[in-house]
C-alpha cells in the first residue's frame, strides 16, 4: 500500500492505494488484504488517521439539524411580527383587527415567493450564498458595498429585537420584570458576548431540543386555540383603543410593512450551504422548504386565532402570550410557553454572533475594513467581531430603551435589501450564463426581486419616519467606510510596492545598537549580550542626575569592562526619556542605521507586572514617534 503525505504531518485521506493482487498459492488475496499466517485472520491495512474538530462528515447537518440550527432566527420571529401587525391596525380600533389574517396571507405569498427564490441561490451558490458573495460575484463593486453594509445592520439588529423580544416574553411570564427589560437583554447580551469571545460554538443536536419545543408550543396554541370555542384565559390588563384612524389603504400598507419582520432569517440557510452533509444542495433546498411550511403554517394559525378572538394589545403581556393563556391557561404550560419563546429568541440572537465576525472577517481580506477583524485567536473565534456585534448592540438597545416595536421599523430594511440583491445578482447570473431552462429560473427570481423591492419600498415609505430613516443614513455611511477603508489599504500597497518586486537590499556598514541601561546588573549583561549580536558597534546609555551615583556607575562598569562604552548623560530635571530620544537622534544625524535594545523585566506571573515601572515602553513609544530607528523591546524573564 502506498501513502503520500500532503502538508508535513499530515497524512492525506486520498491517496492512492495498490491495486495489484497479491496471491498466495492459487487464491488472489484482494485488495488491500495480507495473507493468512501463523493463524491470524485477514485484516484490511488502511491508516486510520483521527480527525481534526469539523472534519467528516458526521460534523455537518442532516435537514433535520439544518432547520434546528439556521431556522431559529426566521422561525422566532413568530412572537413579533404577528403583533407587528396587531399594534399597526389597532389605531383604527379593535374592529380594524380582522384585517390581520388578509395581511398575514400576503406575507406568507411572500415568504413562499421567498423560498422558491433562494432555493435557486443553494443551487447556484453551493458554497453559500450570501448577499454580499452574491453581489461581489455578479452585480459589481458599489452593489457588494451596499449588501454588505445592509447585513451589518441585519446582523445588529438581529441581536437587538431577539433580545428585546425575548424580555418581553419573559416579562409576559413574571411581570413585576416589566420595567427591567433593559437590564434584561444587556445580561443575556453580555452572557451572548462571553460564551461567544470562549469560542463555545452551537451544536445543531443541542439546538434540536428547544427547536422542537418551540414548534410544538406554538403549534399547539394554534391547534387548541382553534379547537376551543373562546380563550381559556385572558392574562394582562385591559387598554382602550379608540380608533382615530380608517382602515384604509395606507394603514393596510402599515400594517403589511410590520409584519413582514417575520420573514426575517430565511435567507440563512442558503449563506451556509457548505455545513449540510452531501449531497449538500438538495438537503439545504429541502430544509428551505421545511422552514418555508412551518413559519408559513405558524403565521397563518396565529392571525386565524387573533382574528377568531379580536386579541388586542394588553399591557404587560406580549400577544403570542394572550394566545398561549387562550389555549393552554394559566397554569405551567403557560409558563413554560414563555420561557421557551425567551430561550429560542436568545439563541436566535446568537445566530449573529456566527454570521456578523464572519462576514467582517471576509471584507478585512477584502481590504474594506480594518484587517484585524479578520485575525482569529487560538480558538477559531473572531474576537474583534464579537465584540464590535455585542458594542453595537449594546448601544442599539440602550437608545431605544430596548423597546422591541422602535426596533422593527429598523429591523426589515436591512433584510429587504439583501433579499433583493440576491434575487437581482441571480437574474443576472442566470442572463449572463444561460443555462438550460434559464428563462423559466430568471422568471423566478425575477419575481422574486419585484416582490422583495416592492415590500422594501412599502417598508421604507411606511415606516421612515418611525426610524427607517436611521438605516437610510447608517447604509450610506458605513459603505463610504468600507470604500475609504479599501482606498487606503490600496494606497498604502501602492507605496508599499505589493505585489512588485523590489529592489535589490541596502547593506549597511557600521550599524550602531544602543542600549539604555540603568545599572551593572545581569539585565544589563543580557541586554549588551544581544546587542554585541546585532551590531557592528554598541553604546550603552545611562541618565542620571547625581553626581554621586553617576561616578558609581562608571567606576562598576570600568570594573566589569565588557568591551562596550558607556555614555552617560546628565539630566538635571530628573528626566529619563527625552535626554535618551535627543542622543538618538543626534547619534542618527550622519545617516547610519541604528537600533536601540530596550531591556524590559517579565515577571512570571502576571498579577507583579504593576510592581514594574513601564518607562522601557513609554521610551519605544516615543522613539517610534520622533524618530525612524529600529526599536525593539528584549525581555528578561523572571523566576518570581
Amino acid at each position: 500500500m502506498l501513502l503520500t503525505t500532503g502538508p508535513p504531518g499530515r497524512i492525506r485521506r486520498d491517496a492512492p492505494q495498490d491495486t495489484a493482487e497479491e496471491t498466495v498459492g492459487d487464491r488472489p488475496t484482494g485488495r488491500g488484504e495480507v495473507p493468512m499466517a501463523y493463524g491470524l485472520a485477514r485484516r484490511e491495512l488502511r491508516p486510520k488517521v483521527p480527525l481534526r474538530p469539523g472534519e467528516g462528515e458526521k460534523h455537518h447537518l442532516t435537514s433535520l439539524e439544518g432547520l434546528a440550527a439556521l431556522s431559529l432566527d426566521a422561525l422566532s420571529s413568530v412572537a413579533y411580527g404577528p403583533e407587528a401587525i396587531v399594534l399597526a391596525l389597532v389605531v383604527a380600533g379593535t374592529g380594524a383587527l380582522t384585517a390581520t389574517l388578509p395581511i398575514t396571507l400576503a406575507i406568507t405569498f411572500l415568504l413562499a415567493a421567498l423560498v422558491v427564490s433562494y432555493g435557486q441561490v443553494i443551487a447556484v451558490h453551493p458554497d453559500g450564498g450570501g448577499a454580499y458573495a452574491v453581489a461581489k460575484k455578479d452585480l459589481g463593486r458599489t452593489t457588494s458595498l451596499l449588501a454588505a453594509a445592509s447585513l451589518v445592520v441585519d446582523y445588529v439588529l438581529t441581536v437587538a429585537v431577539s433580545l428585546a423580544a425575548g424580555a418581553d416574553a419573559f416579562a409576559s411570564a413574571f411581570p413585576a420584570l416589566a420595567d427591567d427589560k433593559l437590564v434584561i437583554c444587556l445580561i443575556g447580551l453580555a452572557v451572548l458576548t462571553a460564551v461567544n469571545l470562549r469560542g463555545v460554538t452551537d451544536s445543531a443536536r443541542v439546538l434540536m431540543l428547544p427547536t422542537v419545543l418551540f414548534v410544538v408550543a406554538i403549534l399547539g396554541i394554534v391547534v387548541l386555540g382553534l379547537i376551543r370555542s373562546h380563550p381559556v384565559a385572558v392574562v394582562g390588563t385591559q387598554q382602550s383603543f379608540p380608533a382615530h384612524e380608517s382602515l384604509g389603504l395606507l394603514l393596510v400598507l402599515k400594517a403589511f410593512s410590520s409584519g413582514c419582520s417575520a420573514l426575517t432569517g430565511v435567507e440563512a440557510i442558503a449563506n451556509a450551504v457548505p455545513t449540510f452533509r452531501t449531497p449538500r444542495v438538495k438537503r439545504a433546498q429541502r430544509t428551505e422548504l421545511m422552514l418555508g411550511a412551518l413559519l408559513g403554517i405558524m403565521l397563518i394559525g396565529l392571525a386565524l386565532l387573533i382574528r377568531r378572538d379580536h386579541v388586542a394589545p394588553r399591557g404587560n403581556v406580549t400577544v403570542l402570550a394572550q394566545l398561549a393563556a387562550g389555549a393552554y391557561g394559566t397554569g405551567w404550560a403557560y409558563y413554560a410557553t414563555n420561557l421557551i419563546v425567551t430561550l429560542v429568541l436568545l439563541l436566535a440572537a446568537n445566530t449573529s454572533f456566527g454570521g456578523l465576525p464572519v462576514l467582517m472577517s471576509l471584507l478585512a481580506r477584502d481590504h474594506r475594513l480594518p484587517h484585524l477583524f479578520g485575525l482569529r485567536a487560538e480558538r477559531p473565534v473572531y474576537r474583534y467581531g464579537v465584540l464590535a456585534l455585542a458594542l453595537l448592540a449594546a448601544v442599539l438597545l440602550i437608545a431605544v430603551d430596548a423597546d422591541t416595536h422602535r426596533l422593527i421599523p429598523l429591523f426589515a430594511i436591512g433584510v429587504f435589501i439583501g433579499f433583493t440583491l440576491s434575487q437581482i445578482g441571480l437574474v443576472r447570473h442566470w442572463t449572463t450564463q444561460r443555462p438550460a431552462r434559464w428563462l423559466h429560473r430568471a422568471l423566478i427570481n425575477g419575481t422574486g426581486a419585484v416582490l422583495t423591492t416592492l415590500a422594501g419600498v412599502i417598508l421604507l415609505g411606511t415606516k421612515f419616519l418611525e426610524g427607517a430613516w436611521v438605516v437610510v443614513i447608517a447604509v450610506p455611511l458605513m459603505m463610504l467606510l468600507f470604500a475609504r477603508v479599501e482606498r487606503y489599504y490600496t494606497e498604502v500597497g501602492e507605496e508599499l510596492g505589493l505585489g512588485r518586486i523590489p529592489d535589490p537590499p541596502d547593506r549597511w556598514t557600521g550599524s550602531l545598537v544602543i542600549v539604555p541601561l540603568g545599572e551593572v546588573s545581569k539585565l544589563a549583561r543580557h541586554a549588551v549580550s544581544a546587542a554585541l549580536a546585532l551590531g557592528d558597534e554598541v553604546v550603552a546609555v545611562a541618565v542620571h542626575a547625581d553626581p554621586e551615583k553617576t561616578r558609581a556607575l562608571q567606576e562598576a562598569w570600568d570594573r566589569w569592562n565588557p568591551g562596550v562604552r558607556l555614555d552617560v548623560i546628565d539630566s538635571p530635571h530628573r528626566s529619563l526619556v527625552m535626554p535618551i530620544v535627543e542622543y538618538v537622534q543626534r547619534m542618527s544625524g550622519d545617516g547610519r542605521q541604528i537600533a536601540v535594545l530596550i531591556p524590559e523585566v517579565e515577571p512570571r506571573h502576571r498579577r507583579y507586572e504593576i510592581l514594574q515601572n513601564q518607562r522601557g515602553l513609554l521610551l519605544a513609544t516615543v522613539l517610534r514617534a520622533r524618530t525612524d530607528v529600529v526599536v525593539c523591546m528584549l525581555p528578561y524573564r523572571l523566576t518570581l
